[in-house]
């Protein structure tokens, strides 16, 4: 008898009444038990965390940053509870701790009521960081504590990006504040470097002034101390005529009776005295009128230089908003200039004679020297007109004492116009370097300036400025700089999706398992009859791997159409399956017959092997070095790879590797079982009294 007609047999045996009708349905729907409604179960979890109590507090009490009121815990109250992710009771910290404790909360979310004070505090002199805090209760459910850790992460990440957004903005209105300061300063130190453009100007002048000035203090101090000596032999000779004029006098007038003969004794020496009278005071005018030459141009130098320093001064500490740090040696410069012009000014007047005495001098001078040569002149005739003589001599002694008188007073006045004339040449030669020097630094305070005035306004160019719409922009993009940018390419819409290919195999492999009880791994008709042990495996194999196709049917027909499975490659994905049913009920078929009742033990652990080291849940990476080494020797492992690419999609490489491997495990199963049927074809004691029965 062929195989066909043995599978056939043997499966038309469970129609002949109701129990066998029954235990082949409770047969075809087992699979379901296990794939159905575990994936029912689990199908979309994250969907339904609006369902999960958790408690919600927010003692936060506000803030106030830059005059606007912050309520950062209002604002997270209000997005948590318009949004769908679990279920938020409001409560008390104290309800929140009792309630996470005792299980009526999953877990609690505290905002703290300093909260919106320490986010606040990011714009303040000591920022500080704001903490969410989260209590969670693993003896509660360890699942949700995991979740709630991505969740509350998202919203960490939320409320630290908002309060990044408002310290950057401040921080880009500070850039602007900045650049227009800069520019104020850059606009000033134009007009700083105007000023002392102009300063620089003035200070070359001074100098120049100076140089003239100091040409002509020295040609005053010279002209000075030649008049100063001058005088003092003037006032000698004046004072010796004076002298011998009066002594003439006393003579003349007290011995007047007595001249008669003096006079014609004396003619000749009152004659050569006379002559030296009138000689020595042509000198002195000659001398008086060099000194009017010179006083007048040593004065005007004088006031050339006072004149400069003033306007320097003016221009550099009166005039610029910025004082020059050099303004008080520059106003004792002036204030020396101006002593000198007043020494130039005295010495000028002096020979001006602006009170009368130089023009008197000089007209007593002129008359000294008119009567001395009237009166040598008439000396030969004195005797002749001594009344006249007489006369004469006493004008001539009132005159020579005023003469000396003056010569004098001139002697002294030129003893201090001389000294004032030194210090004037000395003040100006130290106003001249100190002019050159100042000069000089001006000229780098010229260059300093510009490139002070050149630097802010590089600086300001460089200092961004931004407006409302480009602080919004950039502060967007600096409190959150780094975002996922994630592509899924073969996304599974639930959870379900995404466990499918675990449970599917799981719920077929335990349909194999039942089958089998069900089911004679080796038909006995066909033992008995002594057919091919091909024959006699293949009888076997074919009823279970028909009803596994009928399983596998039922079960995706189910998961589609009633749960909401949706594959990417549904026909491929049932034929792979009809080919996992089949291998799989090879090998269960192979266990049970070679090993009898102990068999269906190994079936079990051998499912069990394959469930921990498939990676139907985590990476098999994650799991110990002992399920990294079964892992590619089962076969589950390959069939869950390959679901995987059928369901939700991707490339078919892992697809048509499994069917290779699973073509393999079914051959390989087979031939074991054939060659378990020809062992089971010999009677032994163990088969007639086996040790144990199941």
């Amino acid at each position: 008898m062929r195989s066909p007609k043995l599978a056939a047999l043997e499966l038309r045996r469970f129609g002949r009444g109701r129990l066998p009708r029954a235990a082949l349905a409770a047969l075809l729907l087992l699979p379901l038990l296990y794939g159905a409604l575990y994936l029912w179960s689990f199908w979309d979890p994250y969907g339904r965390l609006d369902r999960i109590p958790v408690a919600l507090v927010n003692d936060d009490k506000g803030a106030t940053a830059a005059g606007k009121k912050v309520t950062a815990g209002d604002d997270i109250t209000r997005g948590l509870r318009d949004s769908d992710t679990f279920e938020w009771h409001e409560v008390s910290a104290t309800e929140a701790r009792r309630g996470v404790e005792d299980g009526t909360y999953y877990l609690s979310l505290t905002m703290p009521s300093d909260f919106s004070r320490r986010i606040a505090s990011s714009s303040g002199g000591t920022p500080e960081t704001g903490a969410l805090q989260v209590r969670t209760n693993d003896a509660n459910n360890y699942i949700v504590g995991q979740i709630s850790r991505t969740v509350f992460s998202e919203v960490r990440t939320a409320a630290s990006t908002k309060a990044s957004r408002s310290f950057l903005d401040k921080i880009f209105i500070s850039f602007s504040d900045i650049h227009g300061a800069t520019e104020k300063a850059a606009e000033g130190a134009d007009t700083l470097k105007g000023g002392i453009g102009k300063a620089k100007k003035g200070s070359k002048d001074l100098a120049d002034g100076l140089k003239e000035a100091k040409k002509g203090s020295g040609k005053l101090t010279g002209g000075l101390k030649k008049l100063n000596k001058g005088a003092g032999d003037l006032e000698d000779g004046s004072r010796k005529v004076a002298d011998g004029t009066q002594s003439l006098a006393d003579k003349v007038n007290g011995v007047a009776d007595e001249v008669g003969p003096f006079l014609k004794d004396n003619e000749k020496s009152i004659g050569d005295t006379a002559q030296l009278v009138a000689d020595s005071a042509a000198g002195i005018r000659h001398n008086l009128d060099t000194l009017v030459k010179t006083a007048p141009s040593a004065a005007k130098g004088a006031h050339t230089a006072s004149t400069a320093l003033n306007a320097v001064y003016k221009a550099r500490c009166e005039t610029l908003p910025v004082p020059d740090p050099a303004c008080p040696d520059l106003k004792k410069a002036k204030e020396a200039a101006a002593d000198v012009a007043k020494v130039a000014d005295d010495v000028n007047s002096l020979i001006e004679d602006q009170g009368g005495d130089l023009d008197k001098l000089d007209k007593n001078l002129a008359t000294l020297q008119k009567k001395a040569q009237a009166l040598a002149d008439r000396s030969p005739h004195l005797s002749e007109d001594l009344d006249d003589a007489v006369s004469k001599v006493n004008e001539l002694n009132t005159g020579a004492g005023k003469v000396a008188k003056g010569a004098k007073r001139l002697h002294t006045g030129l003893g201090t116009a001389k000294t004032g004339a030194a210090d004037l040449d000395t003040g100006i030669g130290a106003l001249k370097t100190g002019a050159g020097d100042l000069d000089s630094g001006m000229y780098k305070l010229v260059g300093g300036s510009g490139k002070l005035a050149g630097g802010l306004h590089d600086g300001a160019g460089r200092i961004p400025d931004y407006d409302k719409q480009d602080r919004d922009q950039r502060t967007q993009v600096m409190a959150d700089p780094v975002q996922l940018a994630s592509k899924d390419l073969h996304k599974a819409p639930n959870y379900g999706t995404g466990f499918a290919p675990y449970f599917i195999p799981l719920s077929l492999w335990v349909g194999a398992m039942v089958a089998y009880m069900l089911i004679q791994p080796l038909n006995r008709r066909a033992l008995a009859a002594g057919a091919s042990a091909w024959r006699i495996a293949l009888a076997g194999w074919l009823p279970v791997a028909a009803v596994g196709v009928l399983q596998t049917a039922a079960l995706m027909a189910v998961l589609h159409w009633a749960i909401g499975l949706e594959m990417a490659r549904a026909a491929g994905t049932v034929g792979f399956l009809f080919l996992v049913a089949a291998c799989f009920a090879a090998i269960v078929q192979w266990l049970n017959a070679r090993f009898g009742a102990a068999g269906r033990i190994l079936v079990l652990a051998l499912l069990m092997l394959q469930l921990t080291s498939a990676g139907g849940t985590y990476p098999v990476q994650t799991s110990p070095r002992f399920f990294n080494a079964i892992h590619p020797f089962l076969p589950m492992s390959y069939v869950v790879e390959a679901l995987r690419r059928l369901i939700t999609g991707g490339g078919l490489g892992p697809v048509w590797q499994a069917c290779a491997v699973l073509t393999a495990f079914t051959a390989g199963a087979l031939a074991l079982t054939a060659l378990s049927a020809r062992r089971k074809q010999v009677w032994t004691l163990d088969r007639l009294h086996p040790e144990l029965s199941l």
